[in-house]
């Protein structure tokens, strides 16, 4: 059974691939909280929280804190667990796949192993460093989750293969695939879903130099882990929200210069835990 929900229903707000942008994320977070009724929203993340940017554990710290405090919230597997989880040995790993010869070289992965205070390709090191809930989490990931109007899936559907059946492969997860398109595929986004695809598919992935809204499918990636600002959309509004820094509520209630930023000697803003809004 996989380590997060499934299958959700209702208003969502799914976040793009955070690879490691844990500020970017948390700014994020903090907007969620001014979204109404946020409550009864389920949080989707898309998957790749790993890799390339500069604090991956510090990203699945916070997805963790995060599900203490909000039960609606599920994790899509991303092609960089899939690597990290197959290179550390935490599902079965058929032989002919080299997960560590590939990770190692061509994910960015050097910024998980910081992270965790590991040296880089010491696997044997980094997995005994996990954090329990880390390991487990990482394990068993869905690769898609299903929702009445909606696939959440990393990178999207092949329109060469129906819908059926895809549905049926990404709920089994053949880890015997060392390449599930489903997960690594980068011209899906840009494509339309299927005629036999009833729902909207959600996909990252892919960066983009903002949020595509297609024809029933949603690409979310608009950072790529390298530039640019996090990307979080609400469903069914279609409204997005981003980790840009809004400066006007940078510093509420206090008078300021001409940039934005409190005069000089004005107080401090008083601190506030940018996450108790639940």
């Amino acid at each position: 059974m996989p380590s997060v929900p499934t299958r959700i229903d209702g208003p969502v707000a799914v976040i793009g691939d955070v690879h490691g942008q844990t500020d970017k994320l948390r700014r994020v977070i903090e907007k969620l909280s001014r979204v109404p009724n946020i409550s009864d929203r389920w949080i989707v993340f898309i998957g790749d929280l790993v890799d390339r940017g500069p604090d991956p554990k510090g990203a699945i710290d916070l997805y963790c804190e995060l599900a203490s405090n909000h039960k609606k919230l599920t994790w899509v597997c991303g092609n960089h667990e899939l690597a990290m989880a197959g290179s550390l040995g935490l599902f079965e790993v058929p032989d002919f796949v080299d997960w560590p010869g590939r990770w190692l070289v061509n994910y960015g992965a050097e910024t998980t192993f910081s992270s965790y205070d590991v040296p880089f390709s010491d696997l044997a090191g980094l997995r005994d460093a996990l954090p329990e809930q880390h390991r487990t989490l990482l394990a068993d990931l869905p690769w898609s989750v299903e929702h009445g109007h909606y696939l959440f899936v990393h990178a999207g559907l092949d329109n060469n293969l129906p819908f059926q059946m895809q549905i049926n492969i990404l709920r089994q997860r053949d880890y015997s695939l060392a390449h599930p398109q489903w997960l690594y595929d980068k011209s899906f986004v840009h494509g339309a879903a299927a005629p036999d695809c009833p729902v909207t598919v959600v996909v990252g992935h892919t960066p983009l130099p903002q949020v595509r809204f297609g024809d029933r499918i949603i690409g979310t990636d608009t950072t790529g882990g390298v530039q640019g600002e996090l990307s979080c959309v609400l469903l069914p509004e279609n409204e997005v929200i981003t980790s840009a820094v809004d400066l006007p509520d940078a510093f509420p209630g206090q008078p300021r210069g001409p940039h934005g930023q409190p005069p000089p000697g004005s107080p401090p803003a008083p601190p506030r835990p940018w996450w108790k809004f639940w």
